[in-house]
C-alpha cells in the first residue's frame, strides 16, 4: 500500500516524494513481507523548514519538561526523536516512515502508534523496546526484515523510520559520504 496516509497529508503532497533508489526499495521490501501483511506509507520527503519547525517545537517541549537540563543535553535528548536539520534524512527524500497493514488496510499492532514520542510511548517507539507484546514485537520483527533485506536502515529510536544512502545510513554503515543530501523541492 504506497498510497498517502492522511496523517502526514500537505497541500502540496511533498510527503509523498521520496528518490527513485528509496522507492525501488520500497518495492522490494513490499515482495519480502508475507501474503496479507503490507506496508503502508506515511511521509517520505520534509522541507527542511518543516523538519526545523518540528525539531525546535520538541525541543521546547523538553525545555519546559526539565528546566534544569543545559541546551547541550536539549539538543541530545530532542534529536533522539527528531533529527535536527543539517543531518534530516527526511530532508534528503532518503527516509520514509512506515508501518504495516493487513489485506484490509488495518494498521497492525506494533506496540505504539508511529511518531509517538518517547515520552507518550513509555520508549516503546524504539525499535527494539522490550515492553512490547509478543503479536507487536513479531510484527516489528517483520517489518525490520523486510525493509533492511531491502537495504535500508532502521533508526533504532522510531521503529517506523528507514533511510537509504543519506548521513545517517552512511555513517551505520561505515561508507566515507552519503549519496544523498538535504535537498528543497521546487
Amino acid at each position: 500500500m504506497l498510497g498517502d496516509h492522511p496523517r502526514k497529508h500537505d497541500p502540496l503532497g511533498t510527503f509523498a516524494h521520496v528518490r527513485e533508489g528509496v522507492l525501488a526499495r520500497l518495492k522490494h521490501a513490499r515482495s519480502l513481507l508475507p501474503a496479507g501483511t503490507d506496508l503502508l506509507f506515511i511521509e517520505g520527503y520534509r522541507p527542511l523548514a518543516r523538519q526545523q519547525h518540528y525539531f525546535t517545537e520538541y525541543g521546547d517541549e523538553l525545555a519546559a519538561a526539565h528546566p534544569d537540563w543545559t541546551a547541550e543535553q536539549l539538543h541530545q535528548a530532542a534529536s533522539r526523536y527528531v533529527s535536527p536539520p543539517e543531518l534530516a534524512p527526511h530532508s534528503a527524500g532518503a527516509a520514509v516512515d512506515v508501518t504495516l497493514v493487513d489485506q484490509d488496510g488495518h494498521e497492525l499492532d506494533l506496540g505504539t502508534r508511529v511518531n509517538a514520542s518517547p515520552e507518550e510511548s513509555n520508549g516503546a517507539g524504539f525499535t527494539h523496546a522490550q515492553n512490547l507484546s509478543a503479536h507487536a514485537h513479531h510484527h516489528r520483527t517483520l517489518l525490520l526484515n523486510a525493509m533492511e533485506g531491502a537495504g535500508y536502515t532502521n533508526y533504532e529510536t522510531e521503529f517506523w523510520h528507514f533511510s537509504v544512502a543519506d548521513r545517517y545510513d552512511a555513517l551505520m554503515r561505515q561508507e566515507p559520504h552519503a549519496r544523498y543530501g538535504p535537498i528543497e523541492l521546487p
